[in-house]
Parts: C-alpha cells; sequence; structure tokens
C-alpha cells in the first residue's frame, strides 16, 4: 500500500486538476440515474395511466442527461489526461535526473539492460496506475456510491439483495492480490534478465558472429526468454481464476433482486415499476467493480513495477553533487596526492599514494594490469570518494570540491573513445555547447581530425552511429581529443589514448596530445614507451602502491620494476 501511495504523490502537486476531475465525475455519474428515474416514471404514468403526452418529455429528459453524461465525460477524460501526464512527466523527470546523480559504483553493480528496463517498461508500466487507476478508479468508486444510495431510496431490501455478493468480491481480491505482488515481481525481474542479455548481445554482435556463436546465444535468450513466458503465464492463471469468479459472484446478484422483487411484487410490498427501474440501473452498480477487478491486477503490475523505480530513486547521489567550494579562477592545475588510501570493497586498492603534478608538468603512470592507475584517474575525477588520506588541486582539498566546477576544470580522453549517435557537431557540443564552426574546426585541426572529417559525407553533420561505429577507432580518438582541445581544460588525464592502432594512426594521435597537453597539467596511462618518454615524472605502481618515481632514464637506470616492464615489452618501444 505503501508503494502505491508513493505512486499517487506525484499528483498532489495540481490539486486544481484534481478537483476538477473529481467534479466532472460526479456530475458526470449523477447523469446516469435520469435513465431508471424516467423509464419508472414512463411504466407509472405513461404505460399504467396511458398519459401518452408525457412521452416525449420524458425522453427529452433522458437524451438532454445523456448528452450532459458525455460532455462532462468529455471535460474529465480530457483534465485527466493533461493531470496524469503532467504527474508521468515529473516522474520521468525526477528518474532521469537521479540516474544522473547516481555514483558511478551504482552502476558498476548493474546491468545495462537492467536500468534501460526501469526507464523503457517499468515507468510506463507505473503510468498505467496513474492513467487508469483514477479513471478506473475514481469513476469506479463514485458510481457504486451514487447508485447504492439511489437504490436504497427506491428499495432497500432489493438494494442490499444486489449487494449481497459484495463480502465475496472482496475475499476473492484479498486472495488474489496475498501473492499477486510476487508474481509480477518475478515477471518484472525476468523482463529485466532478458533484456539486459539482449543489450549485451546487441552491443557484442560482432563477438558473437567473429565466434561463430550465434546458435548458443540463441538458446540462452531462449532460456531467458522461457522465464518470462513461465512468469506471465503465472500471473495469467490466477487471473483466469479471479476474473470469472468475479464475474459469478455478480451474476448471483442479479439472480438475487429478480427472486426477491418478483416475491416483494408478489406480496404486495413493491410495484412492477421499482423492479423495472432496478434492471435498467443495476449494471451501473456491477460494471465498476469488474472495472476494481481489472484495476486491482493492473495496481498488483504497477506496485512491482513501482518498486524498482522507487529502488533507484531511493539510492544515494553522488557525495556534494551541487555542495561544495568551487575551484579558483584562473586554475593553476596543481595537483597533490598525499597519504592516499582507497578501496572498492574490503581489499586496498590504493596504499598510501603521495605524488604531486606541479602546473603545467605531465605525469606518467606505469605498472601491469590492476595495479591501480585507472583508479588515480577516477579519484581525479570523484567518480569514486577516497577513503582517507588528501588529494588537493590548488590547495583546495578534493572532497570538499563542488563536483561540477571541478569536472569542468578536466579533460578525459579514455581508450575506448565513446561517441553518441549524432553528427560530429553534437558530440563536439558536449564540450562546449555554444561552440561555433570556427571553433569546432580549430579544435579538429590541432587534433589531425580536419582531413577526415572534411572527407565525410556531410563533414560536421554526418551521423557517426553507435558509439561511433562508423569511424575507425583512430578516428574516433583524434575526435575525443578535439572535443578535449575543445574543452580547453586545465587538467588533462589520457587513459590509454593511443592503444589498439596502428603506428601512423598513432602518430597523428600522439601529434594531437602533444598539442593538447601543452601548458596544461596531464595525467597519463600509457603501455606505449613514445607516450610517457617525455613526462616531466614517471611514476610505477604495483599492487596498488608507487614503487618506482623518476624521469625515464633515471627509472632505466634503476634497473627496476620500469626496466623488467620495458624488457617484456609491457611498454612498447
Amino acid at each position: 500500500m505503501k508503494t502505491i501511495l508513493r505512486i499517487f504523490s506525484y499528483l498532489g502537486k495540481y490539486p486544481r486538476l484534481a478537483t476538477a476531475q473529481l467534479v466532472c465525475a460526479i456530475l458526470m455519474t449523477l447523469m446516469l440515474l435520469a435513465f431508471p428515474m424516467m423509464t419508472g416514471k414512463v411504466k407509472r404514468e405513461v404505460i399504467d395511466n396511458g398519459a401518452i403526452d408525457s412521452l416525449l418529455p420524458f425522453m427529452a429528459v433522458v437524451i438532454v442527461a445523456f448528452f450532459a453524461r458525455d460532455f462532462f465525460n468529455f471535460l474529465r477524460i480530457l483534465i485527466n489526461n493533461t493531470f496524469e501526464q503532467k504527474a508521468i512527466y515529473d516522474l520521468r523527470s525526477e528518474l532521469y535526473d537521479k540516474l544522473q546523480r547516481l555514483r558511478l559504483k551504482w552502476f558498476d553493480d548493474r546491468r545495462t539492460g537492467d536500468v534501460m528496463t526501469r526507464v523503457a517498461e517499468d515507468v510506463p508500466q507505473m503510468e498505467r496506475v496513474l492513467i487508469d487507476g483514477i479513471e478506473q478508479g475514481l469513476i469506479a468508486v463514485l458510481q457504486i456510491l451514487i447508485v447504492t444510495i439511489f437504490l436504497m431510496t427506491r428499495s432497500p431490501i432489493l438494494a442490499l439483495s444486489a449487494l449481497a455478493p459484495i463480502p465475496l468480491l472482496i475475499i476473492g481480491a484479498w486472495f488474489y492480490t496475498r501473492h499477486a505482488a510476487k508474481r509480477y515481481r518475478q515477471v518484472r525481474k525476468a523482463t529485466g534478465e532478458m533484456n539486459s542479455m539482449l543489450h549485451d548481445n546487441i552491443a557484442g554482435i560482432r563477438q558473437i558472429k567473429s565466434y561463430a556463436a550465434e546458435d548458443e546465444e540463441h538458446q540462452s535468450f531462449n532460456k531467458t526468454s522461457s522465464a518470462v513466458r513461465k512468469a506471465n503465464l503465472a500471473v495469467m492463471k490466477a487471473w483466469a481464476i479471479y476474473s470469472p469468479s468475479m464475474s459469478f459472484f455478480n451474476s448471483i446478484g442479479y439472480t438475487l433482486v429478480l427472486g426477491v422483487g418478483a416475491w416483494e411484487i408478489h406480496n404486495g410490498r413493491l410495484g412492477s415499476d421499482v423492479l423495472l427501474e432496478f434492471f435498467t440501473i443495476i449494471w451501473a452498480l456491477y460494471e465498476p467493480i469488474t472495472r476494481l477487478h481489472q484495476l486491482n491486477q493492473m495496481t498488483q503490475s504497477s506496485r512491482a513495477a513501482a518498486e524498482r523505480v522507487f529502488a533507484i530513486l531511493d539510492e544515494d547521489n553522488e557525495i556534494h553533487t551541487k555542495d561544495g567550494n568551487p575551484l579558483p579562477v584562473p586554475l593553476k592545475g596543481h595537483v597533490k596526492f598525499t597519504d592516499l588510501n582507497f578501496s572498492y570493497g574490503d581489499s586496498p586498492t590504493l596504499r598510501n599514494i603521495n605524488l604531486e603534478a606541479k602546473p603545467g608538468q605531465t605525469i606518467a603512470l606505469v605498472g601491469s594490469t590492476g595495479a591501480g592507475k585507472s583508479t588515480i584517474v577516477n579519484l581525479l575525477c570523484r567518480f569514486y570518494e577516497y577513503n582517507n588520506g588528501s588529494i588537493t588541486i590548488d590547495g583546495v582539498e578534493l572532497n570538499k570540491t563542488n563536483k561540477k566546477s571541478l569536472r569542468s576544470a578536466i579533460g578525459y580522453v579514455t581508450q575506448d573513445a565513446f561517441l553518441f549517435n549524432g553528427p560530429v557537431r553534437e558530440n563536439l557540443h558536449l564540450a562546449q555547447r555554444d561552440a561555433s564552426d570556427e571553433a569546432m574546426w580549430n579544435a579538429l585541426r590541432a587534433a589531425n581530425a580536419e582531413q577526415f572529417v572534411q572527407a565525410l559525407p556531410e563533414g560536421l553533420d554526418t551521423i557517426v552511429g553507435e558509439r561511433g561505429v562508423k569511424l575507425s577507432g583512430g578516428e574516433r580518438q583524434r575526435l575525443s581529443i578535439a572535443r578535449a582541445l575543445l574543452k580547453n581544460p586545465p587538467i588533462l588525464l589520457l587513459d590509454e589514448a593511443t592503444a589498439s592502432v596502428d603506428s601512423e594512426t598513432e602518430q597523428l594521435i600522439q601529434e594531437a596530445l602533444d598539442r593538447l597537453m601543452e601548458s596544461r597539467t596531464a595525467f597519463v596511462i600509457a603501455h606505449r614507451l613514445s607516450t610517457i618518454r617525455n613526462a616531466d615524472v614517471i611514476h610505477v605502481l604495483d599492487k596498488g602502491r608507487i614503487i618506482e618515481t623518476g624521469t625515464h632514464k633515471e627509472l632505466l637506470a634503476l634497473g627496476g620494476k620500469y626496466t623488467k616492464l620495458s624488457k617484456q615489452s609491457f611498454l612498447e618501444e
């Protein structure tokens, strides 16, 4: 119940729309009573008493009532849709904002496909209880109340006969609802797992084809799809029992009204016109009850979806996402790590790290895989929060810094240069939203990317494909460098920026990187000697510790870990 109330809390921002909708719903429902009332009058005055002149006025009243009912229904639907779409917009906006502000560690523990399922499928599932829930629930409850009051004024004993199945309906709904949440949670979970696998397989389609693993992956997909099928069948089997049972209980009410009404007429305690009125309006008592059964099913499904969405909304944001001190402007780029320790889990990842990058210096980080190089870069961006120790930029403690201010001062170029599925222009605008074409071409020229962009079919407006799939690895990397140049940050982070490219492309990228690093504080992670040999300081890491520090020549002269890495071709000449 708490989850359902939380869903409806998104409607509380719009009290005027809610009130207008309620008024229209009441007026619309009241118009339903005109037909049975006029039916009774026609029976008494026209049929029994022969007042045929009254027939047309009675018919006119019914037509006007039907028109008013449908007019108020039109207004209610219009207001309802406006009302609910505003609430749904608020929900989507809040969820997207939350995803933007979650800690990276949260994403490390989630499959992308499951997150996408929560946004693309679970939110619409929640929408149903907002859209249909109000429309069906509010109108149904009002209709039941108004019709019940009307029936009680006409004949209490017939009204009680019509209401006799209500306890059975309540008990049936309770039995259905008792385990419904569990069934729907299983559906949402299985759907998330299937979509996660689908996302992974589409993203890795080249690998699947290269290993001729289509049949095996098809079998794996069928397994997850079968879990979705079984979960949905469990839901449908329960509904197959519940819905007809409720319909049967309604039929008991009709039968009781017929039997009791006939008995009362036989004993002279009830007029036949009243029984006629009952049978012209009793559908309006049971029809909303049927809608409430459907709403119950929808509510359980929405509840399971909402739990998954609220699980995201209830996660902790990044620390100091908006708060904190801004970095000084202009920023010199003096970075210092002091006695820094960090761990992703129980085991320490970085231990007692001490290093300093003076303004304009290039600092290289080398070491075997898992030594902690990328972690240092991640901490400098505050993608993760360090356990103890200190990181300062121009004397400002990093964990007390406004993250937007921090990340605005940092340019980050990774091995896997990520490009969005849009034109070159939009990918460059990520660095500077109001950049002119001239500024973009200057950045492309400095990144050795001008020539190939000019050769693209539509130049800056060419769509690069998902993750830049229409470009080569070297072209994607140079666009990434151009983006960093356009941002013009005082601090630069390069994580394997020249990895996995041929020697000719590496030369183009290295020339671009040299221009990019000029007059900036730069942290470089690389396996290629050409990228780091001219660094001002090289730090060698092993198992989360800095074990050697010096220039290229100094470290070779030591004959330690750095020399071994060079001989093992870990650092490629």
